[in-house]
């Protein structure tokens, strides 16, 4: 489990150093750095694919992204050491930390593309000397193995390349492939679609479906997966929670399954194409929440979209159940589902971790609350 989350130097995120639990919730106004810190959280787990240098490139490259003040706002200072923008977990077991940076000038049009110039892992939850399991600087990548000596690279490893992607060999660094497969099972959901043309609305081929895909295409079939060999009674404890007297199943025709809600009082089923956005919306987050094949970490994003106030409740209980198997942060703008998770977690005698962000005057972003560095975790940076 991540206990302590770290960001330097992304939007409004100029140094942000929070403390996790099983169950968080982060809440504040809008342009407080909710959705900043949610993209942090993706960005760590593109890392672990490779494909962090691009999601930062598609967000228009470090100009873009980089914190836009001064080091020291108070004096009006501007910055004095490198600029780079710094992302970071530790956890009880292991740490990992990655640094970007620009890249060298060169004759190339990629100058979008950061560079990575520093990555670490430890184990245990602060960083020490003692404690390295790995790291690169550079081209150069050192990984301590199973022996406990270390194997140092010949530094052919590119700017643009993860040492979690790149170097997580059994033999040589099998910490570093521990990492790794626990942050690629990390999921994150964002805004599934519910229009029209979405795609949870048309008749899918069907097979096996433990996790729900990020578009929820496959819906009905990862809530059949649910029904066949997961938690049915929660499924069905959960639709007939939001919907009293309501149930669901999953027509076959020709291999394609497609999603039928049976209500009090209609003659025939209604189809997931007749849904309303928000009672397609609650059983797609049903279904994610409900899976049989629990991630190591589960990131909801607003997941209050186009929910009426009558299902936050029912919703609240989904999330609080999950958080029993996996870590859930939730980002909301929703107090009353804030307020329900807290309910929710008293009756189940879960701590819930409250995470409310505000702007100071100098338009850093931090936990209110906090008075000052002695209440925030201990953490510290890999130095290039």
């Amino acid at each position: 489990m991540i206990t302590t989350l770290a960001v330097e130097n992304y939007r409004s995120l100029s140094r942000l150093i929070v403390p996790l639990d099983r169950l968080n919730v982060v809440t504040g106004a809008n342009g407080t750095g909710k959705s900043s810190l949610y993209r942090a959280l993706r960005l760590l787990a593109d890392a672990a694919r490779g494909g962090a240098v691009a999601a930062l490139a598609r967000e228009g490259g470090l100009r873009s992204t980089l914190w836009a003040g001064s080091e020291n706002p108070a004096q009006g200072a501007g910055r004095s050491g490198p600029v780079g923008l710094r992302l970071g977990f530790a956890g009880d077991e292991f740490g990992y930390a990655v640094d970007f940076g620009h890249p060298i000038p060169a004759d190339s049009l990629f100058d979008l593309d950061p560079e990575i110039k520093v990555e670490c892992t430890w184990a245990g939850p602060v960083l020490r000397p003692a404690a390295v399991l790995s790291e690169r600087k550079g081209p150069a990548v050192r990984t301590r193995t199973a022996d406990g000596d270390w194997h140092r690279s010949a530094g052919e490893l590119r700017p643009y390349d993860s040492m979690l992607s790149e170097f997580a060999d059994p033999q040589l660094a099998p910490d570093l492939l521990r990492l790794r497969e626990h942050i690629r099972s990390w999921r994150f959901y964002d805004h599934v679609r519910t229009d029209a043309r979405a795609p949870a609305r048309s008749a899918q081929i069907g097979t096996r479906t433990p996790v729900l895909g990020h578009d929820g295409a496959d819906l009905p079939a990862a809530l059949r997966t649910i029904h066949e060999t997961g938690d049915r009674k929660r499924l069905e404890e959960a639709v007939d929670a939001a919907f009293p007297g309501s149930r669901l199943t999953i027509a076959s025709q020709g291999g394609r399954f497609e999603l039928e809600l049976h209500q009090p009082g209609m003659l025939r089923p209604l189809t997931a194409a007749e849904l309303s956005d928000g009672t397609l919306r609650y059983l797609l987050w049903t279904a994610a929440l409900l899976t049989p094949r629990p991630p190591a970490l589960l990131v909801l994003n607003e997941p209050e979209a186009s929910l009426h106030p009558e299902l936050l409740q029912p919703l609240a209980e989904l999330i609080v159940s999950a958080a029993q198997d996996t870590q859930i942060v939730v980002v909301t703008h929703a107090s009353e589902l804030a307020t329900h998770l807290e309910r929710g977690s008293e009756r189940h005698r879960l701590e819930l971790n409250s995470i409310e962000l505000v702007k100071d005057e100098y338009g850093q972003t931090e936990v209110a609350g906090r008075e000052g560095l002695l209440d925030q975790p201990a953490w510290h940076w890999p130095k290039r």
